[in-house]
């Protein structure tokens, strides 16, 4: 359960660390620091990806597939709104 909680908390600092990285990004003006944030941007959603993968690997991410009838009900529901 620890590994559990640890990966949970290490999978939200880096999809936090990457909205940090692509503002950065966009905004940077001097393109030495661009390139250096979009590295850095790269590496970080490099490791999400890795991380996401050993948690769904030992069962700490699960995704359920959804049936298309559940998907159209929740279109629909918002198309009302």
């Amino acid at each position: 359960m620890i590994d559990q909680y640890l990966m949970e908390n290490y999978l939200l600092v880096l999809k936090s660390t990457v909205e940090v990285y692509v503002h950065g990004t966009l905004e940077s003006s001097n393109i030495n620091i661009r390139n250096l944030l979009k590295s850095g941007l790269d590496n970080t959603m490099n490791s999400q990806a890795n991380t996401y993968d050993k948690m769904s690997e030992h069962g700490f991410y699960k995704v359920e597939n959804i049936n298309k009838s559940v998907i159209k009900n929740a279109l629909n529901k918002i198309k009302g709104q």
